[in-house]
């Protein structure tokens, strides 16, 4: 099946997570620390830990790992720290 992340088309398993068919295809990291930028990508697969947090059909702060996998979703890594944070 076909997903956009961050703007580009994107062939990806279909029937598991959006963590699980990014991390199969490749895809990481998948966000930036808040404060750093530093590069964060999914632990748990289960949801507690939130390094899988995505934008996702204009929503932010999905978990990927909880989110499953469909066609046509559009997908937006976040890298930069956020704006005015100590240390960035």
């Amino acid at each position: 099946m076909t997903i956009t992340l961050d703007a580009a088309p994107l062939s990806v398993q279909a029937g598991v997570s959006l963590a699980a068919a990014l991390l199969i295809a490749g895809c990481v990291p998948f966000r930036g620390a808040a404060i750093t930028g530093a590069p964060r990508a999914p632990q748990c697969m289960i949801g507690h830990c939130y390094e899988c947090l995505l934008e996702v059909d204009g929503e932010p702060g999905v978990q990927a790992c909880l989110t499953p996998v469909r066609t046509g979703m559009e997908v937006r890594r976040v890298m930069a720290p956020l704006e005015g944070a100590a240390g960035g």
